[in-house]
């Protein structure tokens, strides 16, 4: 039986960019499904593709048990969707914002202020409740546009990169309603550049690349994959960090490189031999005179699996031009920014999708 969230055989191309090549999804009822990949991998395309904002190629998915082709009106009708970029209307306060969009929902208009009231509290947004978007900050119009998205509770949620810009409390209050959201029955999916988040949050996840598929199975499964222990190790000078990379090289498990980070002066290099072998390397870094701030001996991270699978880091951009995400970001329906994935204007009712495109 298909999840409430389905996709096969996905594919959508700009011009002779790809951006999605046959993706496979299958999201299980109440629960959180991460969709992880560097930029321009096809994330927020899919996401489009599965809310109605984008039409595929070919391939075929279902939402809440209605397809997403022939029954767009329905779908909408039955998801809430944050996408990359608020998507609020900047002249009107957050709680006339809040407001309007229960009303498009079709709540009473007593309900639509009681329920605006209750999300401005919950996101801590209550005392400029009535100051107008254009004055919030990036990270308080972003929370708005989080709130917009939960004025009713749809069985299918779909959040691209929500916390983006929010700060460590904010980003933490965030998670407990995802983590409320999904308590009470609601699917989500969720694309974020956070690692730990999906770490945190994910029942399952998906990584993608050049708008393919590349892994699935959940945090731990994927960490398996890349197998074995790293030492960590954070250098008191900058100027020895290539020395003390010599050092670690020593003790890397095969043909593993040593990654540095100049900025934290922190190296790190996969291993075998665990307690012992971590031993050995503070007495070799020692003998060679190196000041040390930190050193341990932690298991793979999703971070480590995106090195694996891609070559980079989840967050550091694509050499070589736009692709996948980039080529897809033109104006959504109803959207006030022009980004494309706005929240708002998802969320709004009526009409036909229609295909948007740089």
């Amino acid at each position: 039986m298909a999840g409430a969230i389905h996709a096969e055989g996905l594919v959508k191309s700009f011009g002779d960019v790809r951006a999605l090549d046959g993706v496979d999804l299958d999201v299980p009822e109440g629960t959180v499904y991460g969709l992880l990949g560097p930029n321009g991998a096809g994330k927020t395309t899919a996401v489009r593709v599965l809310t109605t904002l984008l039409r595929p190629d070919s391939g075929s998915a279902t939402v809440a048990g209605i397809d997403v082709l022939r029954r767009p009106n329905e779908v909408r009708r039955n998801i809430g969707l944050s996408g990359q970029f608020a998507a609020v209307d900047e002249y009107l306060t957050g709680r006339e914002n809040l407001r309007m969009v229960g009303q498009l929902y079709q709540l009473s208009a007593r309900d639509a202020k009681a329920r605006a009231g209750e999300l401005l509290e919950r996101f801590h947004l209550a005392e400029a409740a009535d100051r107008t978007a254009r004055t919030y900050s990036g990270g308080m119009r972003r929370r708005l546009d989080l709130a917009a998205a939960l004025v009713v509770s749809p069985p299918v949620m779909f959040m691209d990169e929500p916390t983006t810009g929010l700060d460590p409390r904010n980003r933490q209050g965030l998670w407990d309603v995802i983590q409320d959201l999904v308590a009470g029955g609601t699917t989500l999916l969720l694309t974020t550049q956070y690692l730990e988040e999906a770490d945190r949050l994910a029942h399952a996840i998906c990584v993608i690349d050049h708008g393919r598929v590349i892994a699935r199975g959940t945090s731990d499964e994927l960490k398996a994959q890349v197998g074995g222990e790293r030492v960590e190790v954070v250098v008191r000078e900058r100027e020895q960090l290539h020395t003390a990379r010599e050092a670690l090289a020593a003790h890397r498990r095969g043909e593993c490189e040593v990654s540095i980070d100049p900025h934290t002066r922190r190296l790190t290099v996969p291993v075998e031999g665990g307690a012992r072998l971590l031993a050995e390397v503070i007495r070799d870094l020692d003998a060679r005179g190196i000041g040390i701030d930190d050193i341990g001996l932690r298991r793979p991270t999703l971070d480590d699996v995106f090195i694996s699978l891609t070559g980079h880091a989840a967050e550091q951009e694509e050499a070589g031009g736009v692709r996948g995400d980039r080529a897809g970001g033109g104006r959504a329906p109803g959207s006030t920014d022009g980004t494309g994935g706005g929240g708002a204007g998802a969320r709004r009712a009526g009409g036909e999708p229609r295909e948007v495109s740089e």
